[in-house]
């Protein structure tokens, strides 16, 4: 697929999966929802019950700002098959304009964040790279 179409998928998924990295050097990955805006994508600490609203992914990315993300469609028709893994740096926002700015893209993707308006901390990823993969061929 090329950028334009890993793009667009990307664009419309409603899940992705982010990494970062533990203070210890392990590996973190957890699902987020997210929107894409250019070169930059963004999450929030939102309403969804958690352990804590100071999550470990923000405190890896204080230490560590190199995340990934993938972002992947599953079917039993292998012929179906895509991922886009988004590699980035990324930085904690907690109030201001870009705070306001990412909330605003979310809540026009999520019809959740209309009904429940998050005010956590975004973590806003300035990407640097782009892989992506689909299956070419029936019967993978």
């Amino acid at each position: 697929m090329d950028e334009l179409d890993a793009r667009h998928r990307v664009a419309a998924a409603r899940v992705a999966h982010l990494a970062t990295t533990r203070a210890d050097g392990r590996p973190h990955i957890v699902p987020v929802c997210f929107a894409l805006d250019g070169d930059t994508l963004v999450s929030v600490v939102d309403g969804k019950p958690k352990r804590s609203a100071n999550l470990l992914r923000l405190d890896n990315v204080r230490a560590h700002p190199a995340v990934t993300m993938l972002v992947d469609h599953y079917d039993d028709d292998w012929s179906q098959l895509w991922w886009v893994r988004l590699d980035g740096v990324a930085a904690v926002v907690v109030d201001g304009a870009e705070h306001a700015a990412a909330i605003a893209l979310l809540e026009a993707k999520y019809s959740q964040y209309r009904t429940v308006r998050p005010s956590g901390a975004v973590m806003s990823i300035t990407l640097t790279g782009w892989a992506a993969w689909e299956a070419t061929a029936p019967g993978i």
